[in-house]
């Protein structure tokens, strides 16, 4: 791709690895998982005429620091917070799709000065609450589970082959384009079998498993709404996290412009990318982060 820079940059004891390209406003994009920044590149080369677009590993993922141990939402927004530091944005555009989700709203929360706007794909969100759990989900969230245990990297890093059959999996399995990943998929393989990047993946999992508990009990704490204004496009057919799943979205943003997306499976911005940057583009010109 024309145009990208690849920076490491030192943040809260860390090297981040981030991906850089385009001019104009920066939009800050946060991946989820199994994913690094590459899942963005599709979006970045569409949107680089009239953004910069900053696509980091979050700590744990890709090219960046791992963890120790379990790193969350909080110690990721703080990551990303350290992040606009260091290249000197005040203010940025903030992009992000499921575990990403997660980070953008406690950048949010922490932050909200440091955020133009809020635009997400497919996340978890308090509003979600127990119906993660529900006996026609089990088939579906158990990864969250076995993520956690200390035989998961063993077996999943066996070898590269096992590796590529279980992130692959997901790339499929939850996409409505079954080819969407295609093109990238080595890559993907290839990243995950990289030294301790199949633990930090799996590291958001631990640090997240008391508050999903939380959230499946119907015990978690409420938070008032994030007033930052915030575009969520929800895919149509994601196996995982049903559109009729947004019906409490209005609780937890409460500047909301909510649509399906449709077409497409866990993964708008992969599946496809033209709509995809059509979208974030649309919504950060309509609130003038342009």
């Amino acid at each position: 791709m024309d145009g990208l820079e690849h920076l490491t940059i030192r943040v809260n004891g860390a090297d981040l690895h981030v991906a850089r390209c385009g001019s104009g406003t920066p939009l800050l994009l946060l991946h989820g998982w199994p994913e690094f920044w590459l899942t963005w590149e599709p979006v970045m080369a569409r949107l680089a005429a009239r953004h910069t677009l900053i696509a980091p590993d979050l700590r744990g993922f890709g090219d960046s620091d791992k963890p120790a141990g379990p790193f969350g939402p909080p110690e990721q927004a703080a990551d990303m917070a350290g992040l606009l530091d260091a290249l000197g944005i005040d203010r940025a555009g903030i992009v992000g799709h499921d575990v990403g989700g997660a980070v953008i709203q406690a950048l949010a929360r922490a932050h909200p000065e440091r955020c133009a706007g809020l635009f997400l794909f497919d996340f978890v969100y308090p509003g979600i609450g127990p119906r993660l759990g529900e006996p026609d989900r089990l088939s579906e969230i158990w990864y969250q589970s076995f993520n956690q245990m200390d035989l998961a990297v063993t077996l999943v890093g066996a070898n590269r082959e096992s590796c590529a059959a279980y992130i692959g999996h997901f790339l499929r399995h939850w996409s409505h384009r079954k080819d969407a990943f295609d093109p990238v998929m080595d890559a993907f393989a290839d990243n995950f079998w990289k030294a301790g990047n199949l633990a930090g993946g799996f590291a958001h999992y631990r640090a997240a498993h008391a508050g999903r508990i939380a959230m499946l009990k119907g015990e978690a704490p409420p938070l008032p709404p994030i007033t930052v204004p915030t575009c969520v496009r929800w895919a149509e057919h994601d196996p995982i996290f049903p559109y009729a799943w947004t019906d409490r979205l209005g609780e937890t943003f409460s500047d909301l412009d909510l649509a399906p997306f449709p077409g497409v499976g866990h993964f708008p911005h992969r599946e496809d990318p033209d709509r995809a940057a059509a979208e974030i583009g649309g919504f950060f010109g309509r609130i003038g982060w342009v």
